[in-house]
């Protein structure tokens, strides 16, 4: 980032924001060690109570289109 667009305001910032305090790139190793997020539709959340079980599910479905996969002997 340049001086020149670090000058600029954001409109969206407000004033009583006070990041003099932080420290850039702070999360980011672990941020890039296993974030993955996947954004679900409004009605397949519905279904689902948590991200556990959201987990649980497709690990199941994991499991069933490995079975499937397999050479039927």
């Amino acid at each position: 980032m340049n001086q020149e667009s670090s000058n600029e305001r954001d409109p969206e910032m407000l004033d009583e924001y006070d990041f003099s305090g932080g420290v850039r790139g702070k999360y980011v190793a672990r941020f890039s060690q296993g974030s993955n997020v996947v954004v679900i539709d409004p009605d397949v959340a519905q279904v689902f109570a948590d991200s556990e079980s959201v987990n649980r599910a497709l690990r199941a479905l994991v499991g069933i289109r490995t079975v499937m996969a397999q050479p039927q002997v």
